[in-house]
């Protein structure tokens, strides 16, 4: 009897005990891009590290964000060169478009990489940690109960797509939804004017759908150079995109087949067989940041200085979470440097978020680096600066019906005219744009473009040709 009673109190007290922490060098919480990068990098410096996540391995950009997204660009894409078969003599007629199959295959290679993330992370002896994170008044972070503790900690948990707080917004689906489309929409209206709901609107209105793009002004991608800004506007609507001007939501609702009808500013919407939310994304930071002491700002992204360190000792931001260039390769590049910087005696290492390069995967696609036109006038007077512009129909379209333009920007600052800036729109500026993007990191200037004997014939060559 009282071996009995010893034992049970014993089992009592085990289970009353505060967790064992479980230490590591280096602790990652995200397993996104730039969260894995960075472990990665690290544990090739014999540093112990793990990295936690409650969802797929990848985060955003392998699930739902770039990779997907690039599938259904260049599936829509086929859809195009479908009309212009004709023009270059194939008889082809289209039949069908099944979008299952795409889906299919989207979701299986998806998968894969899912697996090979895993994989890698296995094969850096990383310890993988599935759960959300929390942080813990002592400095730890709390995984299903489990502590554990890092010499140094990144967060890199990335970010989600908003839902506007008006009435019936839960029948609209987000970029996330997207991708769990198990059809083609009849017809879509896509909200916001950022380059996701660009992307979107362009992949569905290109495979059939009828598309319908909400936006509060007058032009898409109103932060890049204005040139941009009002070309993409312009394939949309000469493409087939309706663009619905200074126009917002008021209120949603689902009829008994099935359909929505959107209240708006402007009138009603009736018969909307998809509703996509692309009004912006916010950071996934409800990790107790209060107890670490790590600052946010107003917006609710956390505050860094240009070495990611956070207000929290040895505590560290890269990514969405940071609200500062949200592109996976920037995340990317940031780990890296991190851990050079805290693990291999690499102390000024850090990166530069200057001269940026990125694509927009519009219809046509743009590409993009360096300051707008309107902002090195800001920044050095419309004197000091030269621009030299190109609109020109590409070659691929000397023979279709079908046309889209290509534009081209160039901005100089003088007397040297070095290049602050290079913004295109066309056939192929997804793909010229990185070789051109190391010249401007460079600080190339023209003459060293005009230097460049041209390749042709391409649309690239109009770069090293401009006068």
């Amino acid at each position: 009897m009282i071996l009995q009673l010893l034992r049970t109190r014993f089992v009592r007290t085990l289970s009353t005990m505060p967790p064992t922490v479980k230490p590591f060098d280096y602790l990652v919480i995200g397993g996104g891009s730039g969260g894995i990068a960075s472990a990665r990098r690290a544990a090739e410096f014999g540093v112990k590290a793990a990295v936690i996540e409650h969802g797929r391995w990848g985060g955003t950009c392998v699930n739902v964000g770039c990779v997907p997204k690039k599938v259904m660009f260049m599936t829509a894409m086929h859809a195009e060169f479908i009309h212009d078969h004709k023009d270059y003599g194939f008889n082809v007629q289209l039949n069908k478009f099944d979008w299952s199959v795409i889906k299919k295959s989207r979701d299986d290679y998806i998968k894969r990489l899912n697996g090979i993330y895993a994989g890698n992370l296995e094969k850096s002896k990383i310890e993988k940690i599935v759960g959300h994170a929390q942080f813990t008044e002592d400095g730890c972070v709390e995984v299903n109960g489990q502590k554990y503790s890092g010499k140094h900690i990144l967060i890199a948990s990335g970010g989600r797509p908003i839902v506007p707080d008006i009435p019936g917004s839960e029948h609209g689906i987000t970029s996330d939804g997207f991708f769990d489309l198990e059809d083609l929409p009849k017809k879509t209206v896509v909200v916001g004017a950022g380059y996701i709901a660009v992307e979107l609107a362009g992949i569905l209105n290109a495979l059939g759908s009828e598309v319908s793009l909400m936006i509060r002004y007058d032009k898409v991608l109103r932060t890049f150079d204005s040139m941009i800004s009002s070309a993409v506007t312009e394939e949309l609507e000469n493409a087939g995109v309706k663009i619905l001007r200074q126009t917002q939501t008021k209120n949603v609702t689902k009829t008994s087949c099935g359909t929505l009808t959107l209240d708006t500013t402007t009138g009603q919407i009736t018969d909307v067989n998809c509703l996509l939310w692309a009004i912006g994304r916010v950071p996934n930071v409800e990790l107790g940041l209060e107890k670490v002491g790590v600052e946010k700002d107003a917006k609710g992204n956390i505050i860094v200085d240009a070495f990611q360190n956070t207000s929290g000792k040895n505590i560290y931001a890269l990514g969405d979470v940071c609200g500062r260039a949200l592109l996976t390769p920037v995340a990317i590049a940031a780990g890296r440097r991190l851990s050079h910087r805290l693990f291999n005696n690499e102390a000024n290492l850090k990166l530069d978020y200057d001269n940026i390069p990125t694509v927009v995967f519009s219809h046509p696609p743009v590409g993009t680096i360096g300051v707008t036109e309107e902002e090195a006038v800001e920044k050095h007077g419309a004197d000091k600066i030269k621009v030299y512009k190109s609109v020109f129909t590409p070659m691929y379209h000397a023979v279709t019906e079908r046309k889209t333009k290509c534009h081209m920007k160039m901005i100089c600052l003088l007397p040297e005219e070095k290049i602050l800036g290079i913004h295109m729109l066309g056939s192929g500026c997804d793909e010229m744009m990185q070789g051109f993007a190391v010249a401007v990191k460079m600080g190339a200037t023209k003459a060293h473009f005009d230097d460049t004997v041209a390749i042709h014939p391409t649309g690239s060559e109009e770069l090293v040709t401009m006068r």
